[in-house]
């Protein structure tokens, strides 16, 4: 088994903390589905961690940090649908966003990021009001919500892994040379 360093422990929960904040601080309201739903910049960070630091760390901050927000907010229900679907969406992202960091692999993650909210939130919706249509009315939403982070992540990602590439190269552990970085490639 592979030891937790206390770096990666460190990003874990700094990144943990954004999503949770993002989810909690910059959001919409929205009155639809049966509690209504909103929509938050938490996936935002979500995507960027797990394309910068991989599935794991993609799939720890991504489901604790928004079950966290789902307790402290009063949608507790939430929080055990939210730790399951939205570190899934943690995990696929890193599978296709950290190792070869193109914007393809990117937009590929993304995509099945949404899948897997969309359909994933439905089940939940299903299980908790009990009703095959309600959820229906919170698919608008999702796709807005994790379509904008989508657009918002395939802007920032390359300046991002420039920068942390930067703060890696003490460690001598860059996820792509910055030469890669070049559009001609993408």
């Amino acid at each position: 088994m592979k030891k937790i360093n206390i770096y990666d422990l460190t990003i874990c929960a700094i990144a943990t903390a954004l999503v949770c904040v993002f989810t909690a601080f910059i959001t919409i309201r929205l009155p639809i589905g049966g509690e209504g739903g909103l929509i938050h910049l938490g996936n935002i960070p979500l995507l960027l961690f797990a394309i910068i630091c991989g599935k794991k760390i993609g799939m720890i901050c991504g489901g604790v940090g928004m079950a966290l927000f789902d307790v402290l907010s009063g949608w507790a229900i939430w929080a055990p649908f939210t730790l399951v679907i939205v570190g899934a969406m943690g995990y696929v992202m890193g599978v296709f966003g950290h190792k070869k960091t193109t914007y393809l692999n990117v937009t590929i993650g993304i995509l099945f990021a949404i899948i897997i909210k969309v359909v994933g939130y439905y089940f939940a919706e299903l299980i908790i009001y009990g009703n095959p249509l309600t959820p229906f009315a919170s698919i608008p939403g999702n796709l807005i919500q994790v379509g904008f982070a989508g657009i918002a992540t395939l802007v920032a990602f390359k300046p991002v892994l420039i920068a942390t590439n930067q703060f890696r190269k003490d460690k001598e552990e860059t996820i792509i040379d910055d030469e890669d970085l070049n559009d001609e490639q993408y």
